[in-house]
C-alpha cells in the first residue's frame, strides 16, 4: 500500500509540475478546445459547467479592489517624484491614457463589433434545480468582496475562506520585517498577489466551463462574434501606436523609426512575456544605450512612469465593456461610457504591479456599468493573444513618455541619429 501511495503521489507531482510548466495561454487554448467538444456533446446539460467560471470570476472580483488599492499605494510611495519634470510626467501619463480610452471607445462605437453577430438569448433549463445544487450553495458562500464577510449580513464561511487564504499566503512572508508603512503595504500586496497566482492557475478551468456551457446552450454565435472584437481591438491598438509615433515626431529630437529600432528588443520582449513590469529594465537600457536619451528621462518614463502607465490595458477594458454591451443588445449611454472611462483610468493605474492585470481589473469596469461579469470568462479565450498586443502598447507608451520628457534637444549633438 505504501508503494502504491508513493507512486500515486509521484504521478500527481509530475502532473502538477507539467501543469505549472505549461504556459498559461497553451492551457487556455487546450481548455477552449475541450470546452467546445464537451459543449457540443452535452448540449443543454453543459449549462451546469459554468459554475467553476463563476467561482473564479467571483474571487477575482473580490481581489480586485484591495489589489488596485495596495498597488497604487505602493507605486505612489516608491515613486521618486518632484519638481516640474514630475508634473510634466503626470500630464503625459494622463493624456496618453485618456487618448487610449478615447480611441478604444471610438473604434468600438464606429465598428460595433458586438453587433456583427447577435448573441443568442440565454437559456438555462437546469436553473430550477440551482437551489439544490451543492456547487451553487458553495458559490454562495464565497465572498463577493474581501470586506463582505465582516458586514452585518456576512457569513462565517466567508470569514473562514479569507482567513485560510491569507493564512497560507502570509506563510511566504512571515519572516519579513515590518518596520515602516511601506513594509506593511508590501506584505499585504505580496500576500494578495500570491492568492491571485493560485486563482490564475484555475483560469483554464473557468475557460473550459464557460466555453462548454455557452456552446452547449447557445451554440457558437458568441464565439464567432469574438473575431470581430479581436479585429476591432487590433485596429484600436494600431491607432494608439500611430498616435505615439506622431507625438514622438512632434515633441522629441529622436525620429520615430530611430526610436523603434532602438527599443525593438523591449517591444518583442513585452509581446513575448506579456509583462510590462518584467520588460522595464530592458526598456530603460535600450532607451539609454540604443536611443541615447538622458538618464533622468529614461528612468522617469520607463521606470517611474511604467508603474502608472497602462494605456493598452485601459483601451482594451473600455472596448471589452462596449463589446459585451453590444453583444447583449444593451445600450451604454454617454454617461455610462464616461463611467467606463473613469473606472478604466483608475483600474489601469494600479495594474502595472499585478500579474494578468486585465483579468483582475476588468471586473471593476464591468460592475461599474452593471454588465454581467460572466462574459469576462468568454473574453479569456482571446485574452492570451490580446494581452501580449496591449502589453507591447503599454511599453511603447513608456518609450513615448521618455522621449517627450527628453525634449527636442539631444544631450550629445555631435553624433546625430541617421
Amino acid at each position: 500500500m505504501t508503494s502504491q501511495h508513493a507512486e500515486r503521489t509521484t504521478s500527481l507531482e509530475i502532473v502538477l509540475a507539467w501543469w505549472r510548466d505549461t504556459p498559461l495561454y497553451l492551457r487556455i487554448l487546450g481548455a477552449v478546445a475541450l470546452g467546445l467538444a464537451v459543449g457540443v456533446a452535452l448540449g443543454d446539460q453543459a449549462a451546469a459547467l459554468e459554475t467553476p467560471a463563476k467561482l473564479v470570476l467571483r474571487i477575482l472580483g473580490a481581489l480586485a479592489p484591495p489589489l488596485i488599492l495596495l498597488a497604487i499605494m505602493q507605486a505612489l510611495m516608491r515613486a521618486h517624484l518632484g519638481g516640474q519634470q514630475a508634473l510634466r510626467l503626470v500630464t503625459l501619463l494622463v493624456t496618453n491614457t485618456l487618448v487610449a480610452i478615447g480611441v478604444g471607445l471610438l473604434v468600438a462605437n464606429v465598428l460595433q463589433p458586438g453587433s456583427w453577430w447577435k448573441a443568442a438569448p440565454a437559456h438555462h433549463p437546469v436553473e430550477a434545480a440551482a437551489a439544490a445544487d451543492p456547487l451553487s450553495q458553495f458559490l454562495d458562500n464565497v465572498p463577493k468582496s474581501v470586506a463582505g464577510p465582516f458586514s452585518d449580513n456576512g457569513t462565517v464561511m466567508g470569514v473562514i475562506f479569507i482567513a485560510v487564504a491569507l493564512g497560507v499566503a502570509l506563510r511566504g512572508v512571515r519572516h519579513h520585517e515590518v518596520r515602516t508603512v511601506e513594509d506593511l503595504v508590501h506584505v499585504a500586496l505580496t500576500s494578495l498577489i500570491a492568492i491571485l497566482h493560485w486563482i490564475i492557475e484555475l483560469v483554464p478551468l473557468a475557460v473550459f466551463g464557460i466555453v462548454a456551457s455557452i456552446v452547449g446552450v447557445k451554440g457558437f454565435s458568441d464565439f464567432i462574434a469574438l473575431g470581430g472584437f479581436v479585429l476591432a481591438v487590433l485596429v484600436a491598438l494600431a491607432l494608439q501606436a500611430a498616435y505615439y509615433l506622431i507625438r514622438v515626431r512632434l515633441g522629441s529630437w529622436a525620429p520615430p523609426l530611430y526610436v523603434l529600432r532602438g527599443v525593438r528588443d523591449a517591444l518583442v520582449m513585452a509581446f513575448s512575456t506579456g509583462s510590462s513590469t518584467a520588460t522595464m529594465p530592458v526598456t530603460y537600457a535600450r532607451l539609454r544605450d540604443k536611443v541615447g536619451l538622458r538618464e533622468q528621462s529614461a528612468s522617469m518614463g520607463a521606470l517611474v512612469g511604467a508603474n502608472f502607465n497602462n494605456d493598452g490595458t485601459a483601451l482594451y477594458e473600455a472596448m471589452s465593456a462596449l463589446f459585451v454591451a453590444q453583444l447583449l443588445g444593451m445600450h451604454l449611454t454617454l454617461g455610462q461610457q464616461f463611467i467606463v472611462v473613469v473606472t478604466s483610468i483608475i483600474a489601469s493605474v494600479g495594474a502595472a504591479g499585478i500579474p494578468e492585470a486585465g483579468l483582475v481589473t476588468m471586473t471593476l469596469v464591468f460592475k461599474a456599468v452593471a454588465l454581467p461579469t460572466d462574459y469576462i470568462a468568454m473574453l479569456f479565450t482571446v485574452d492570451w493573444f490580446l494581452d501580449r498586443c496591449r502589453t507591447a502598447i503599454n511599453v511603447m507608451g513608456d518609450v513615448t513618455v521618455s522621449c517627450l520628457l527628453d525634449g527636442k534637444t539631444r544631450e550629445q549633438q555631435e553624433t546625430p541619429p541617421p
